[in-house]
């Protein structure tokens, strides 16, 4: 998931650029597309079979950030009431389970009023279990790449004159066994894969690339003499922070799940304050002592979360519902309810626990958890 640069890049045309953007222009490897890209362009190619008796190939659409790729068709197919298009995805250099798996979506018109209706088909997974955004009983579309298809049903359904209502049924080949690998079993997701991505975009993925970057990161922010940056999970968390903090560009480093990467070079190379804003989820492996807060290498403790839970205030009831909770995010809706200010404690915990590995460097720093909507859930203020 992250890029790779030049190390000490301060010197040259590139010594003022920085940042997230920099980080990715700055790879080695090839970018890629997500399962809800995918699904988006194949239901757009659908759709537009359906109204207009002709498939668009290649399909373009128009990504959350307003990249428009254009994407092939693999399949094509027509019935009396229904039209089909299947497109392979392409994780680009990462090394993603679905890569090069077949995402087809069937297109179907409803009733005027029923809006966009979506369908789990072959390969696609059903929510089980509570704690994900979705309802349980629904089919395993996350919420961007649901808002992506509606939107596209929607231009195309006013390019025709006709109502955006219609049933899309997801289906990936060989998606069931696939999802073996991921971790969808364990969090409820029967059946198949999640179709999943909030950016559309695929940022391959190479550890010690995507730490050099981090480095050179840090090295620009110093350059251009910023004093406060910020390392951030991902495109939300970036967002959160500059609504927070007004940062440029140049002091928003995308640490990605290598948040010890981003302390240790900061405990080298200091500046006065560091932010670190990211999901609630991730930030509490932090909290708990992991650096690495990759989904493969470090997991939610929901027995750490009750402990903190129990600090702020939880009954011993509350507390095994925690430490029984399907996900991180089940685990804060519970204490949500209740009262007891999770968020701020796993906040503060990771706070504590970025000065631990900074070792006295002379960095303040502070902790913003969001969700997944970049709502802030918690806060820790600079220490």
């Amino acid at each position: 998931m992250r890029s790779s640069e030049q190390r000490g890049g301060t010197q040259g045309p590139d010594r003022a650029k920085g940042g997230r953007r920099a980080q990715l222009e700055h790879t080695g490897l090839r970018h890629g597309w997500t399962t809800g890209a995918c699904a988006t362009a194949a239901t757009t190619a659908a759709y537009t079979a359906l109204l207009s008796g002709g498939f668009p190939d290649p399909v373009r659409i128009t990504l959350p950030k307003g990249q428009t790729p254009a994407f092939a068709l693999a399949v094509e197919e027509m019935t009396g009431e229904s039209a089909t298009a299947g497109v392979v995805k392409d994780a680009g250099d990462d090394p993603d389970v679905t890569h090069g798996a077949l995402v087809r979506s069937t297109v179907r018109r409803l009733a005027a009023g029923r809006g966009v209706v979506f369908r789990a088909g072959p390969g696609v997974g059903t929510v089980t279990r509570p704690g994900l955004p979705l309802a349980v009983g629904e089919a395993a579309v996350n919420p961007v790449p649901r808002r992506m298809m509606g939107e596209h049903v929607a231009e195309v359904a006013a390019r025709f004159g006709v109502g955006a209502d219609v049933e899309i049924t997801l289906s990936v080949d060989h998606g069931a066994e696939i999802a073996r690998s991921t971790w969808n079993p364990r969090l409820g997701i029967l059946g198949g894969l999640s179709i999943l991505g909030t950016t559309g975009i695929v940022v391959p993925y190479s550890c010690s690339a995507w730490i050099d970057s981090i480095r050179r990161g840090v090295d620009v922010a110093r350059a251009a003499g910023r004093t406060h940056v910020a390392g951030c999970t991902g495109s939300t968390s970036e967002r959160t922070v500059v609504a927070e903090h007004g940062l440029p560009e140049d002091a928003l480093l995308d640490m990605g799940d290598f948040a010890g990467a981003v302390l240790k070079y900061l405990r080298r190379h200091p500046v006065d304050r560091l932010t670190v804003c990211g999901g609630f989820a991730k930030l509490s492996k932090l909290a708990a002592g992991h650096l690495d807060l990759h989904s493969g290498r470090s997991q939610v403790d929901k027995g750490f979360l009750a402990e903190l839970a129990r600090r702020g205030g939880a009954d011993g009831a509350l507390a095994a519902e925690v430490a029984d909770a399907n996900t991180g995010l089940a685990a804060l809706h519970l204490c949500q309810a209740a009262g007891v200010p999770l968020g701020d404690l796993v906040a503060v915990a990771a706070r504590d626990e970025a000065l631990a590995v900074l070792r006295g460097a002379p960095v303040a720093v502070d902790v913003i958890c969001v969700d997944r909507a970049g709502t802030v859930v918690g806060r820790a203020p600079a220490r």
